[in-house]
């Protein structure tokens, strides 16, 4: 019986892998730029849930004051998985608020505990220390109100920071500047919350 001697892989050809014909990237809401903001929600992951719903966040941004401003090369608000270290992130162009702990009450550490604690006493959140560990007893409306007016305004802070910069490209004046963004509207837009949101 003759064998036929064939390639191991027909997309090899003189020792070098071939592209496929589609190795342009897929064009995506961190890739390229959106004609408007995308509200995209993913998975909340394993000992999460998402108390946001899109149609929360599209309300939320009809109370913003300076929300045309701010949308400038904002391509996506994104209800992220769940994070064990962090309430939300930004990268360029993209903000994301973390999904909350299936449990509502949550631990922070001292440090944590007097980074939040403007929002935690706004909110009139029950804390109770326990050892090294401050225990925070958020209710669903008090955990939805937080991740609006501290998290997806502190990320928000960030992207200002960015579009507003020298270079219009990075968050070059950090953390403190996206904390004093969110303190200083939740405060503006205080009154119009509780109108909307309710408490």
């Amino acid at each position: 019986m003759n064998r036929l001697k064939r390639k191991t892989s027909p997309k090899v050809i003189g020792g070098k892998v071939q592209r496929k014909n589609n190795w342009a990237v897929t064009p995506d809401y961190y890739n390229s730029d959106q004609p408007f903001p995308v509200i995209d929600r993913k998975r909340p992951g394993s000992g999460y849930r998402h108390l946001l719903k899109q149609k929360d966040i599209e309300t939320f941004i009809g109370i913003l004051p300076n929300w045309q401003e701010l949308c400038r090369s904002l391509n996506a608000i994104v209800l992220a998985p769940g994070s064990s270290r962090i309430f939300g992130y930004h990268v360029p162009g993209v903000v994301h608020v973390c999904a909350w702990d299936k449990d509502l009450w949550i631990k922070l550490s001292p440090e944590g505990y007097e980074q939040e604690r403007y929002f935690l006493e706004k909110l009139e959140v029950p804390c109770e220390r326990r050892g090294k560990e401050v225990v925070c007893k958020f209710n669903d409306s008090t955990a939805r109100a937080h991740q609006l007016l501290a998290t997806l305004l502190h990320e928000l802070g960030h992207h200002h920071d960015s579009i507003t910069s020298k270079s219009q490209l990075r968050a070059n004046r950090g953390e403190t500047y996206a904390e004093e963004y969110a303190k200083k509207y939740t405060d503006e837009i205080w009154t119009r919350y509780l109108e909307t949101f309710g408490f």
